[in-house]
């Protein structure tokens, strides 16, 4: 942790961020909830432009809370660090914001902080420890899950989080080296991959490992039950004129976030009524329209932003009755 955070973090899509979050945020006693703090780039940008607003910022990362605390601890009480997966995000708020806030703001998937720390583990480049977790004191590690999920469920999580075409070599190879010795090392995982994908495949698209290794993060943090429980507790955290601006990284996280934000955006008024009902209105106003992307300028400066989907939603009423979600629990 030699190196700041300022130093290890470029935030992606900043500009955009702060320009979309700015009419909830100007006004005095704003709150903005950073849902996925990281190492606080987007939270210093915000107490920056914003000196009436505080940060209430969440991360299970008990390291990247810690280098944020460092970053943001100019602002004083004008930021508040809460460790905890941001499902949470409706109590979080509610202990800290007496109920509702102004701004949210959820930047998805994996940090700088835990590509850049080779022994977390979350790197193919980087022989490591096979871990993974967000949080490395909750949970079970990367290791301990390729070491006891059926085959089935390897091939399942490696096709559906990882979008792997040779999602049935990589897990039957996974199942006979384990049946030898224990898979402990990235690099060994890595070395599976590698010999389990035709020669013709690996010679494009990078790494071949990467779309492996996405997978089992997303499944060792349980990231889209997270996303999935989060996002609705966040809109109904957010008070009127609130905006929700999210960043995507994955097909699957967009797309849950694309649901959620269209789902407030429109009229529940049965198809078959020649009038739209009050009560069934929209709750939610889309502010972008469809997903936006990084230019080519800031993809060349700011690989992280390379697959970015953005979308964001202001508050425009209580969510009606029949459209409350009750959400259980992220098991992350």
């Amino acid at each position: 942790m030699s190196a700041s955070a300022a130093e290890r973090h470029v935030p992606v899509l900043a500009d955009r961020c702060l320009e979309l979050l700015a009419p909830a945020l100007a006004e005095p006693g704003a709150v903005l909830v950073d849902a996925t703090l990281g190492m606080g780039g987007h939270s210093e940008l915000v107490l920056r432009r914003f000196p009436q607003a505080r940060v209430i910022g969440i991360d299970r990362d008990p390291q990247a809370l810690a280098l944020a605390g460092e970053r943001l601890a100019p602002f004083g009480e004008r930021f508040t660090p809460v460790r905890a997966v941001y499902d949470a995000i409706d109590e979080i708020v509610a202990e800290h914001a007496g109920g509702s806030v102004q701004g949210i703001l959820m930047d998805l998937g994996v940090s700088s902080l835990q590509l850049d720390e080779a022994e977390r583990g979350f790197a193919y480049a980087h022989d490591a420890p096979l871990d993974m977790r967000m949080d490395p004191t909750e949970g079970v590690s990367a290791a301990e899950l390729l070491a006891t999920a059926p085959e089935a469920e390897l091939r399942r999580i490696l096709h559906v989080y990882g979008e792997e075409r040779f999602a049935g070599r990589i897990a039957t190879a996974i199942v006979r080296r384990r049946a030898q010795a224990p898979l402990t090392r990235t690099g060994e995982l890595v070395d599976i991959v590698r010999t389990s994908i035709p020669a013709a495949a690996r010679r494009t698209g990078g790494n071949p490992a990467k779309r492996t290794f996405q997978a089992l993060r997303i499944a060792v943090n349980d990231e889209l039950g997270a996303l999935e429980a989060a996002l609705p507790r966040g809109v109904e955290s957010l008070a009127v004129g609130g905006r929700i601006v999210v960043l995507a990284y994955h097909s699957l996280e967009d797309r849950a976030v694309k649901t959620v934000l269209a789902r407030g955006a429109t009229s529940s008024t049965p198809h078959d009524l020649p009038v739209e009902l009050p009560s069934h209105a929209p709750y939610l106003r889309l502010l972008t329209r469809g997903a936006e992307e990084a230019d080519e300028e800031e993809r060349a400066r700011n690989p992280r932003a390379t697959s970015v989907r953005l979308r964001a939603a202001e508050r425009l009423r209580p969510t009606p009755d029949h459209l409350r979600p009750t959400v259980p629990r992220s098991a992350a």
